[in-house]
């Protein structure tokens, strides 16, 4: 032991871990000082919050629909390393978490818009691009927010018990069959975990959203890029649109923390 027999730690690092503690929630804490509590029900039911929620709240909701049907197979080769290219296709998984979002937005540009390697095709054929539009939104969500998913599918997948998969084999189900009745059921915490983390991230998503769909209200804007350009016209009106996006993140974590995370229940 490298402390005392209570703490177990050294004075010193237990309070560096409290400046850690205080740097994480002191921003949180000066939020909620300066938020106008008394005002915050008149300002979030305004038309232009409203509108950002409904936005924000549909497209994390469908790029997180989108990254469960791709996410969950693309884990399921990830975690097999059976297949040739696994290793650059988790390179491919990682580079959204580590590239700044306008990079992102930027790189879809270069593929959906209207001279772009696949935008282009769609405005010859269908006179129509993603770009500055809702789905442009949720592509962008996706492409961001997905990666969160597939590693914590993968992670589940490489840590399952085997053996009640071998015997649906021994009992002669097929390998479709097999995963979605077996090896799914025994993942489930992971991918609820994955989708919790990916609706998050989505909803909280700026710098490749308002690169590739823009900031249209109504449209594509949402809540913190409604947040940002209220910081430019009323503090009061963008500090309660944060205080309610904060309380929507707090909110999935509290309802799904106990069930399906189990990281967040010590």
């Amino acid at each position: 032991m490298i402390g005392g027999p209570r703490s177990g730690l050294p004075a010193p690092m237990v309070l560096v871990a409290a400046l850690g503690a205080v740097v994480l929630g002191a921003p949180v804490i000066a939020l909620a000082a300066a938020a106008p509590w008394a005002r915050i029900p008149e300002l979030l039911s305004a038309p232009s919050a409203r509108s950002a929620l409904l936005v924000s709240l549909s497209a994390a909701g469908l790029a997180t629909a989108l990254a469960l049907v791709l996410g969950v197979p693309l884990a399921a080769v990830l975690a097999g390393d059976r297949m040739r290219g696994t290793r650059f296709l988790r390179l491919l998984v990682v580079v959204p978490m580590v590239l700044p979002p306008v990079v992102i937005g930027a790189a879809l540009l270069s593929l959906f818009a209207r001279r772009g390697l696949i935008g282009r095709y769609l405005e010859a054929w269908w006179h129509w691009t993603p770009t500055y539009t809702f789905a442009g939104v949720v592509i962008a969500q996706l492409v961001v927010a997905m990666p969160f998913l597939v590693i914590s599918v993968e992670a589940a997948l490489r840590a399952r018990d085997r053996d009640a998969e071998e015997a649906a084999y021994t009992l002669g189900a097929g390998r479709m069959q097999t995963f979605l009745r077996v090896v799914v059921p025994q993942i489930r915490s992971g991918i609820v975990a994955g989708a919790v983390m990916c609706f998050a991230r989505a909803l909280g998503e700026f710098g490749a959203t308002v690169t590739f769909a823009g900031n249209v209200a109504g449209v594509t804007q949402t809540l913190p890029l409604a947040i940002y350009l209220q910081l430019q016209r009323d503090d009061d009106a963008a500090i309660a649109m944060a205080v309610g996006l904060l309380g929507m993140s707090l909110l999935v974590l509290v309802v799904m923390r106990r069930r399906w995370i189990p990281a967040l229940t010590a």
